[in-house]
């Protein structure tokens, strides 16, 4: 590429260099890869005042003895309640009682609005940058066993999650579902 093509290239592909999505890491060009944890969310304002003291205290520990650099990353996630619909609706066919029927409407009726409202979940990740696959796992496996200490449950990243991740930075969160564009 020469200088003067580097200069005008400024799209997102020009500088983030994803090879692949695989094993619940980003692979880079450079063969680094960008993985971590998704953390469940926990509405710890529900516990009484030491619970919440204490799990903020030892979230605060816990992010002192992070000794490498990470990305905290809050990403929308459309909620998706079609199956639940569709079973509602089945349910609703096969009763007969009018008024466990108008129970039934009123909970479709309500999916509906949260399907219309476009109604998401807020996720939560911790990422990392790294090449040595052994530092992965060990950071991972750090990471989940600490969280665990403070109440809060998480997984390692699933090619899913990053992918989502991937289409909200770049899309606003909307997915992109590009097929193979052919020549006639």
């Amino acid at each position: 590429m020469s200088q003067q093509t580097k200069k005008i290239n400024k799209s997102a592909e020009g500088w983030l260099t994803v090879k692949a999505i695989t094993n619940g890491t980003i692979v880079l060009d450079n063969n680094e890869k960008v993985t971590g944890i998704k953390i469940i969310p926990r509405n710890i304002f529900i516990l009484d005042e030491d619970s919440q003291t204490n799990i903020i205290n030892s979230l605060k520990n816990f992010y002192n003895t992070i000794d490498f650099d990470f990305w905290i990353i809050a990403a929308d996630r459309p909620v998706d309640i079609s199956l639940y619909l569709s079973q509602l609706q089945l349910l609703f066919n096969s009763v007969n009682k009018p008024q466990i029927k108008k129970i039934i409407t009123d909970d479709i009726n309500k999916g509906n609005m949260f399907m219309n409202n476009n109604v998401v979940d807020t996720e939560y990740f911790l990422l990392f940058k790294e090449k040595k696959p052994d530092i992965i796992q060990k950071r991972i496996r750090n990471l989940i066993n600490n969280l665990s200490a403070c109440g809060l449950n998480c997984s390692q990243t699933s090619n899913d999650d990053l992918r989502v991740l991937l289409d909200n930075f770049f899309n606003s969160g909307m997915t992109t579902e590009f097929g193979t564009v052919m020549a006639a």
